[in-house]
Parts: structure tokens; sequence; C-alpha cells
């Protein structure tokens, strides 16, 4: 029977729905359709699949060639079923085995010479993959994302040719072995950032628990560079959360196999779309929150963004995912990123300075861009004041400071505490649990009821300052939080508000 059926995926989100390409061959004028809702990538496959299959020395076949991709009511879009097709059509002629092809799942795109070319959104598919027991073929420009799934072999591929060879077992690909080297990228030094040391430690607290903060002063205080050393002292991801990372950049065709482990840190420029921040487009991809999951997003110059782009980010920062709605997709992506925000005080920067010439008027123009529930939603609001004369004559050898090390060291095991405690980050607790962490006795309720009133604080405000006290106490064992963790706690709420 001039029948073959070969497994591919589909793109969607995350996701990487099963596909399976059905193709029949039958008499009659020679054509070649392929029906089960293709978008224009997919059409335009016919030209590509007939000259890769002519120029690998195969016959193609002079018959009226149906390709049905199924589900049809699944869209179907890229070049990623460019291989499958191929595949399908060799074996309904008889020019390679069928009954190998139940074994593995096909992703490529082909040239017109019969090379295979490596396609987007490689990860989900590997995932959904390994759950099979099939084996993978693919390009061998797609092998490395894909190393990080364990349970999935990965053949690569380098031309149909190899592909047929495999099939008939006349010359079998070896399973892939990554050939990059395992270097880490090396963060800079948070030792490098001259002074600064109530920064440095608000730093520390908001790696120790996860928490979003906004950095603000004058220009040139070192603002952008403390925010560049966040990621360098956060624990190295789980396997876990590295395969979710690789999942996201695979989609948005970022390869990051070199730097596996290593948390993303994100700066996208204040001219920047909201679709480019959050996502979305007509064929949703994921936007730089998402592309900083579980790791760091760093907006400088937060007055400059757009303030639809501002507004848009209050629902990741609360929920840690984002959903886009199309009339084509409904998809989730998870943006589970810490938000470290830096700005000057007012539009010159030197706000109380001879050299400040804003008028209030301007002054809080300027700083009304950020809305209040954005900077009610930011637990850390950090004041980067200038430096002494002094210090920036000080050699290397003078300058005091911990280094990355040391830093993450303390941070690593302050998290064990909290998974050990709660299973997550002090950042993401509800405010059940939070409760139970952070039990207030008389003393401790009448001083935060102080507190509450003095800086009129918001319940969302209070439960942060509690994960803030949390934090601090796990960084020194402390197994419930007190007066002072508190008070350390509330210098750094509320230091920055638009009524200034």
């Amino acid at each position: 029977m001039s029948l073959s059926i070969v497994n591919t995926r589909a793109k969607l989100g995350l996701q990487a729905p099963l596909v399976s390409v059905e193709v029949h061959l039958s008499n009659g004028l020679p054509a070649f359709n392929i029906v089960g809702l293709p978008e224009a990538a997919v059409k335009e496959s016919k030209d590509r699949v007939r000259s890769a299959i002519i120029n690998s020395k195969f016959e193609f076949p002079n018959r009226r060639i149906t390709v049905n991709l199924a589900p049809a009511e699944l869209p179907k879009g890229g070049s990623r079923f460019d291989l499958a097709i191929a595949i399908g059509i060799l074996a309904a002629s008889e020019q390679i085995p069928k009954e190998p092809l139940e074994n593995y799942e096909f992703i490529a795109e082909l040239a017109l010479s019969g090379e295979i070319r490596g396609v987007e959104a490689i990860m989900p598919s590997a995932m959904a993959c390994a759950g099979t027991q099939r084996q993978l073929i693919i390009s061998v420009h797609n092998a490395d994302e894909t190393l990080l799934v364990e349970s999935l072999t990965v053949l690569a591929a380098n031309n149909l040719l190899e592909v047929s060879a495999h099939l008939y077992q006349t010359q079998l690909i070896s399973p892939y072995v990554s050939h990059l080297p395992n270097s880490l990228h090396q963060y800079p030094e948070i030792k490098d950032v001259i002074g600064q040391k109530q920064a440095k430690r608000a730093l520390e607290i908001a790696a120790c628990g996860g928490h979003h903060m906004l950095l603000f002063g004058p220009p040139g205080t070192g603002k952008s560079m403390l925010a560049g050393r966040l990621a360098g002292i956060l624990p190295p991801m789980t396997k876990n959360e590295a395969l979710q990372v690789a999942c996201i950049h695979s989609i948005a065709n970022k390869n990051t196999a070199e730097n596996k482990l290593q948390r993303p840190f994100r700066s996208p420029h204040h001219s920047a779309s909201a679709i480019a921040v959050v996502g979305g487009g007509s064929s949703p991809q994921p936007g730089e929150i998402s592309l900083a999951h579980q790791g760091v997003l760093f907006l400088d110059e937060l007055p400059e963004f757009q303030r639809s782009v501002l507004e848009v980010l209050r629902e990741p920062l609360e929920s840690g995912e984002i959903h886009i709605s199309r009339a084509s997709a409904q998809l989730t992506f998870p943006a589970q990123f810490q938000l470290v925000a830096a700005m000057n005080p007012c539009p010159c920067g030197y706000m109380g300075s001879p050299k400040c010439s804003c008028s209030a008027e301007k002054i809080a123009r300027y700083q009304s861009k950020i809305s209040g529930p954005i900077l009610d939603r930011i637990d850390l609001h950090i004041p980067v004041n200038n430096i002494e004369n002094r210090q920036l004559f000080q050699t290397e050898n003078q300058q005091q400071g911990e280094s990355n090390q040391q830093i993450s060291r303390r941070v690593i095991d302050a998290r064990a505490i909290q998974m050990r405690r709660q299973g997550i980050i002090n950042a993401r607790l509800d405010n059940q649990t939070l409760k139970k962490v952070c039990p207030l006795n008389q003393q401790q309720q009448d001083f935060l009821d102080q507190a509450i009133n003095s800086y009129n604080l918001t319940a969302r405000g209070f439960h942060r300052l509690l994960k803030i006290a949390r934090s601090i106490a796990d960084l020194s064992a402390i197994e419930v939080p007190d007066i002072p963790q508190y008070q350390e706690a509330l210098s750094y709420r509320n230091q920055f508000n638009t009524t200034k």
C-alpha cells in the first residue's frame, strides 16, 4: 500500500503537540497537495522537499501525492515538517523501509541540496518526545540545545542521505554527544562597585528571597553596576529551572546551549514596545519578561519606558506568568523574574543639589510616570547616593568588599533554609504560609501597626515587608524574625514615592 505515517511535532507556545504526517501516493495526474491547516511556510515545503529528494539521488514519485498533517484542526506553521514529509514520501514510494518509522520523530528543515537545517522551538519538542520512548532525528545545528533533556536519544544528521542510511541500517547515526566546552560565564564582581554598602546589603537580601528592587539616585553612582551584579550572586539554576529557561529561549530562537545552568539577565532599552517586553505578535512569542524567567530583568531609566509598558508588568509581577490572547491562539508563558529597576530622582538627575534646575512641577510629572501600584509591587526601594571623594582614590587593595562567591554562598544557604521550611523562596509565599513563617507576638504587632500608619503601607506592602524580614532572618539563620529584622526591612520600603 502506498501509504506511510511519520511522527513529528508542531509548535504551540511551550507545548509541542504530536503531528502525524500521512503520505498517500495514488494514480492520476501528477500533483503534490498538503492538507491539514498548513500555513504559508508549510505550503512552500513542497518545492524544498521535491528538490531535496531529487538532489539526494532519490526518485521523486511522478504520481498524485497527498500529505495530511493530522490533527487537521491544529494550525501548522514553519519549516519544521520538511524532513518528516520527505521521509514520508520516500517510505510511501518504497525507497526506504516503513517499519522503523514508528520508533522516531523527525523535526528539521530541508535545503534544496538535501542538507538538514535547524529550526526554532526544538526544546519543547525534545521534552515531549522524551516521554514517548521514541528517538528524535534533528539537525546537528539543534542538537546541543536538546542535551538538557534526559532519557532522550538524539540523532543529529547533516543531510537526507544520512537519515535514509540510518533507516536502512546500513550506516547508523550515533547518539549525539556535545563538544561544547563546559566553561561558565564569569559575572562581574560586586566588590568592584565602590562604596554603596547599603545597596550591596539590599542586593544580597533581594538575591536571598527573590525580591524586586528599585535603585534610585543621581547619575554615575553605580546603579547599573549594582543591577548587573545581581545575577552573579544568585544560585545556579536547578535542572528543572534550566529546562524551563531553555524551552523559552528555544521558542524565541535564542540558543543558550553554552550556558545551560546560568540565570538569564535581560536589559531591554527604554524604547522597547509593550509587545517586545511582555510578548505577543500575530504568532505569539515570549517577550523580555519571559526571556528573563528564573533570572533578572533590568529596566534602566525606568520613567523613560512608556506608561503602557510599565502597567502591563503588574500581572506578571504578582502571578509569575503572562497570558497572551490572540485570534489564532491563547498562550501562557512563565515570567518568574526578579525585577531590578533604576532611575534618577528627577529629569536632570541631581535633585537636591545646586546642579538641579528642575521645577517642582517637572519633578512631580517625571516621578508620576511610575504609578503607585507598580511601586507597591517592588519590595526594596534603595537610594544610591554619591560616594565620598576619598573612596575614588583608593587602590584595589584598599577597597574592602566581599566577592560574588562569598555572598553567593550565604544566599545558597539561606535559600536552602527556605526550601526545607516552605518549598519555595520567600518572594513567592502566599499570605497563609507567610503568617506561619512570620508569627507576630504582641510587641511585634504594635511595632508593625505603628509602621503601617507612619509609612501608609497597603496590605500588599505589609505582606512584602514581612517577606523581606523573613529573608533577612534567613541570611542570619534566625528561626523567627524579630524587631531588628522588621526595622531593617522597613528601612528598605517606601524610601521613594511620587509625592517627594
